[in-house]
């Protein structure tokens, strides 16, 4: 099963959502940085359920417990593991789905990949509650990052076809609804209400900006920049599309309006304007790394819907019970921060082995 990503910083994340636990192991951690361990409950908090209308109504504390890694609060070299105890589980909800596959889910794939003995309840691994590990390893990602002076932040862009007004150019993380525009966000919310209202759900789009990365970081080809941070991204369940910069729009422009003009200010080449988010040929060009990740509805709905028994292929209609956000993106939100993080952070270790600034 394809649960480990990345170079230099190999994360492994394991466990099923309704399983004891849930955790990660993150390897290539540079020994002696001291962890915020208040800022990291709060960045896994964002990502925690039940905290209010428009999540699930299962509520987990989401407190990570570490065994190994740490010294104190203070990275020891070692690989960092650690676990997030699951307290809120009610599995019978999903007994109903042995046979009969949620449509749009991974059901499926799931029982004709391990015939059957893959764990349902809740989704088994492959559920969103497997972000939360990968907000363990991002939130690290984050601090270590911020320690050479460079920001990873994300904000909801659209949901339900509402989208979000304003340049994302500050963290938006304090606002109950992470948005640039709080009118835009209300909006929002009563849709992801409506929705909820009519048994139904919607999906959105979360834009992530990356500032003060360095002109140099990755590769062309495999190893792009893209790639990397593509490649984590779409390990958040949901994800079904990624774009960078100008992204699509790119396809209906031309050269002459989707080139970015070089200048030199302060002594440093940059571009007039960013349709590349940030990145040529798979490499840093210096300026703000933009992307956008798409988010599909919550295939777990409320309203009847049509699927087959496996057993006897015969057509059967379908209730899902159980708990479900009528829109996941707001608390995708962190868990994209955590992807790009980790996958810039393994890049900059690749051209870096170490770190500058410890503590």
């Amino acid at each position: 099963m394809g649960s480990s990503y990345g170079k230099h910083l190999r994360l492994t994340l394991f466990g099923q959502s309704h399983a004891p636990a849930v955790g990660m192991t993150l390897e290539g951690v540079p020994a002696g940085f001291t962890l915020d361990m208040d800022a990291l409950a709060a960045f896994l908090e964002r990502r925690a359920p039940g905290r209010n209308a428009y999540s699930t109504a299962r509520r987990e504390a989401d407190r990570p417990v570490f065994l190994s890694g740490l010294v104190g609060h203070v990275t020891c070299g070692t690989p960092l593991t650690a676990v997030i105890y699951n307290t809120d589980t009610r599995s019978a909800d999903y007994e109903n789905l042995r046979y009969v596959p949620r449509p749009g889910h991974a059901d499926y794939t799931a029982a004709v990949k391990y015939g059957g003995a893959q764990d349902i309840a809740g989704g088994g691994h492959f559920s969103g509650r497997m972000t939360a590990p990968l907000c363990i390893a991002g939130g690290i990602a984050k601090q270590l990052l911020e320690k050479e002076g460079i920001r990873v932040f994300a904000r909801v862009l659209a949901v339900g076809g509402i989208r979000d007004e304003g340049t994302l150019d500050a963290p938006v993380d304090g606002k109950p609804f992470p948005v640039v525009s709080d009118a835009q966000g209300e909006k929002m919310t009563a849709r992801i209400a409506e929705a909820a209202q009519e048994g139904d759900s919607v999906g959105g789009i979360v834009e992530c900006v990356v500032t003060g990365l360095p002109a140099g970081l990755g590769d062309p080809m495999f190893d792009g920049m893209e790639n990397r941070i593509a490649s984590a991204v779409f390990g958040i369940p949901a994800v079904k599309g990624i774009e960078f910069g100008s992204g699509f729009e790119a396809a209906g422009m031309k050269g002459s309006e989707h080139n970015d003009p070089f200048a030199v200010r302060n002594g440093q080449v940059v571009t007039e304007t960013n349709h590349a988010g940030g990145i040529l040929g798979g490499i840093t060009d210096g300026m703000p790394l933009l992307f956008r990740a798409a988010f599909k509805p919550t295939p777990s709905i409320a309203k009847a819907q049509r699927s087959v028994d496996l057993r006897t292929l015969e057509a059967v209609p379908l209730e899902v019970r159980g708990r479900h956000d009528p829109c996941i993106v707001p608390r995708a939100v962190p868990a994209v921060e955590a992807a790009a993080a980790i996958a810039v952070l393994d890049a900059w270790l690749d051209d870096r082995p170490g770190l500058s600034a410890r503590s």
